[in-house]
Parts: structure tokens; C-alpha cells; sequence
């Protein structure tokens, strides 16, 4: 069954920005890609997230292995550039003759690391809005099966009223600094 608008979101109503935005888009592609959802990668495509329980937790468990990759990396470049350090500190008496390769070196994996960071609080952002749509459409469908098996009216005739949040309120998590910033 074809997405429709009313089990999709607009990936541009999420607040994400431009850079996030494609990630997202290229990432939905990609879990929906292993996973065989022609309906999550016709989503991705159209510019939509897909909001069913399935291919919220396939994309989600696809950011989660996303940023353990990233933190992997983040981690092997850190030790990197300790190495360069102390290389440098080892080799004084030819720091001369080799510090700007070492100085130029240390640079590019400080930079990786950067970008690195960037991607990770990217990723992050994303899956935590992932995470929230994932929770909403699960307690939703919870809310319908309970209804469905539940009766409309009680012995007296009297409607059984549920509580709501009020209509547009979300659970935007604010992501700020990652806590892993390389200090340089």
C-alpha cells in the first residue's frame, strides 16, 4: 500500500535545516535500502518521513549504527593526533626539519574531527526527532488497539473521555554541544 499523506509527515516541517534535511533524506533512503520498504524509500524520495512504528525503528536503529561508526572514527582520529603530539615532542631535535608535515597533519585530522562532530550532532538531531515521531506513532497505535477493543460507552450510557495533548504541541528535544568537542 502506497504512502499516503495522512501516515507521512514533510521532512521541511520537522525543523531541520537544509544540511539535516538532505542527511535525513539520504538516510531514510539508505535504511529503507536494507531493509526492502519501498514505501519508506517512495517517502524519502517525495521529501516525507514515514510514520509507522517499522520504518521508524528501522531508521532509527540505522542513525544508531550511524553514530557509533562516527564516534569509532572521532575516537581512532583523537588517538591520532595524541600520536602526532607526542611524536612531535619525541622527535626535537628534527621538529625542524619535519614540523610543518606534522603541524599540517595535525591539522587535516583536527578537521576530521570537526566535520566529524558536526555529522555526529547532525545525526543526532535527526534521531532524536526520529525517536519522538517513533514514540508518538507506537503510543497511537497502543491508543487504537486499546479502542478498538474497548467499548464506546459504559453501563450508563456516559462517554469515556481521554486526555490529549492540545493539537500542535511536540516534544522537540534540544540538542546542544555533543559533550565530545575535541578541544584544540
Amino acid at each position: 500500500m502506497p504512502p499516503t499523506e495522512a501516515n507521512t509527515v514533510e521532512d521541511t516541517q520537522l525543523g531541520l535545516t537544509d544540511e539535516e534535511i538532505a542527511l535525513l533524506r539520504y538516510h531514510q533512503a539508505q535504511a529503507a535500502g536494507s531493509s526492502s520498504s519501498r514505501a519508506a524509500s517512495r517517502a524519502s524520495s517525495q521529501g516525507r518521513l514515514l510514520l509507522d512504528s517499522v520504518s521508524l525503528a528501522t531508521l532509527s536503529r540505522h542513525l544508531d549504527r550511524l553514530m557509533q561508526q562516527i564516534q569509532a572514527r572521532i575516537e581512532y582520529l583523537s588517538e591520532q593526533s595524541s600520536i602526532v603530539t607526542m611524536q612531535q615532542y619525541d622527535r626535537a631535535g628534527h621538529l625542524v626539519d619535519n614540523a610543518d608535515a606534522e603541524i599540517a597533519r595535525f591539522q587535516d585530522i583536527m578537521s576530521q574531527i570537526d566535520e566529524l562532530e558536526i555529522d555526529f550532532d547532525r545525526i543526532a538531531h535527526i534521531r532524536d526527532i526520529v525517536r519522538d515521531y517513533r514514540q508518538r506513532v507506537e503510543q497511537l497505535e497502543r491508543e487504537l488497539e486499546h479502542s478498538a477493543t474497548s467499548p464506546r460507552r459504559d453501563r450508563d450510557g456516559h462517554r469515556h473521555h481521554h486526555s490529549h495533548r492540545p493539537h500542535g504541541q511536540t516534544h522537540r528535544h534540544e540538542s546542544g554541544s555533543s559533550g565530545r568537542r575535541h578541544r584544540h
